[in-house]
């Protein structure tokens, strides 16, 4: 396989490969070999099975793997074979992983980052934890994929941490899978187990399986940072061994639903002070790499002047519009449209803005969302 072409407006500016080769493509291809009716190709042209297990590894970039291959010999032992893929704008969890699960860019299913703001309500809506009364199906009504497989008569199963069943973005985004729980995320054999008595369902399957912990020690620690390298040590073992648990003829596909970057507090802008930034923005949403401005009593177009002018070459500032026209989000759907901000912010090298709105974030090493290429870029490994 080769890596996927990217498209660039700016240097350093990585565009998603929607339609050719981003994460929206994969579910698609493999449906395609399990006879679902619809997807008539697969576009990454992974190897014909009736059964399926796509691990996503939550916070695999495709440059930070590669830099650590020396140290993780199974999954490197696998870019030969793999290819990196885009991950869609913004490059975040909720985002992705609802482009993997619906088969369908963001701007058609239209979770839209981190936390957005809902046209309905005007509610700042967290997909990760999800506080809210809004109802999953109703954020995102369109079907997934998963729905299309089990319809097809496929055998679809997401193996998950217990306490992710039924949330909110589990419903908006992977839908119709059989949730197969475990209590514990170091209790590793018993995953492996679950995984690969699921994929010896029925006379087609496909098996979804998540893990979080490599995110979760990079937004902590940093993923230039010794731990991080260690849990991705852990993430190559127990991939090996779930790869040698399974038949030959199961299909092993490894990705990330996103990279990451080290933001000192040095390149850490907070919003709150800095006047010119705040200044006609009725809400902020998004996250420290990728905000969200939303702009009701001013012009879009003057809000993005003033954080251009501030930023400069530390930012990509877009209106909506322009951001649209870029291929941002893909084809965007009416419905979809007003959940993104009026003005789109993406941060450049190592640069992050802040706000005390969610001061959890304050306290963030890795980051992502942006659209450079240590963020776009994913894995896509088939073994």
């Amino acid at each position: 396989m080769t890596s996927a072409a990217t498209r660039s407006t700016l240097a350093g500016q990585v565009l998603p490969a929607y339609g050719s080769a981003s994460l929206a493509e994969l579910m698609p291809g493999i449906g395609h070999h399990l006879g679902v009716p619809g997807h008539e190709h697969d576009p990454l042209d992974l190897p014909a099975s009736a059964r399926y297990v796509v691990v996503l590894v939550d916070g695999l970039g495709w440059n930070l793997l590669r830099r650590a291959s020396r140290e993780v010999p199974f999954l490197a032992g696998m870019l030969g074979r793999g290819r990196s893929i885009t991950a869609g704008v913004p490059s975040t969890t909720v985002t992705s992983l609802t482009s993997l699960g619906t088969g369908l860019p963001p701007g058609q299913h239209g979770m839209v980052g981190y936390t957005s703001r809902i046209p309905e309500t005007g509610e700042i809506l967290n997909a990760l934890t999800w506080e809210s009364d809004l109802l999953a199906r109703a954020v995102q009504p369109r079907p997934t994929f998963f729905e299309q497989a089990v319809a097809a008569g496929v055998s679809v199963s997401s193996v998950g941490l217990e306490r992710f069943a039924g949330s909110g973005l589990t419903e908006a985004a992977l839908r119709g899978a059989r949730f197969v729980p475990f209590q514990h995320e170091r209790a590793e054999e018993t995953r492996i187990g679950l995984v690969q008595a699921a994929a010896a369902r029925g006379e087609r399957s496909l098996v979804y399986a998540y893990e979080r912990q490599l995110d979760h020690v990079g937004h902590t620690s940093g993923c230039d940072s010794e731990d991080w390298l260690r849990q991705l040590i852990r993430v190559d073992a127990m991939c090996e061994r779930l790869r040698d648990a399974l038949p030959a003829d199961v299909v092993l596909v490894v990705t990330g639903d996103h990279g990451m970057v080290d933001v000192p507090s040095s390149r850490q802008v907070v919003a709150e002070d800095e006047a010119q930034l705040m200044a006609g923005v009725s809400a902020l949403a998004g996250e420290g790499r990728f905000r969200q401005l939303y702009v009701d009593d001013d012009s879009p177009v003057a809000v993005a002047d003033r954080w251009r002018d501030l930023l400069g070459d530390r930012a990509w500032v877009r209106t909506r519009d322009e951001a649209v026209d870029e291929g941002w989000f893909g084809p965007v759907a009416d419905d979809v449209r007003e959940r993104y901000g009026h003005v789109l912010v993406a941060l450049r090298d190592s640069w992050a803005v802040m706000t005390r709105q969610f001061p959890r974030e304050l306290s963030l090493v890795g980051m992502h969302g942006s659209l450079t290429a240590a963020e776009m870029l994913v894995p896509l490994l088939v073994g």
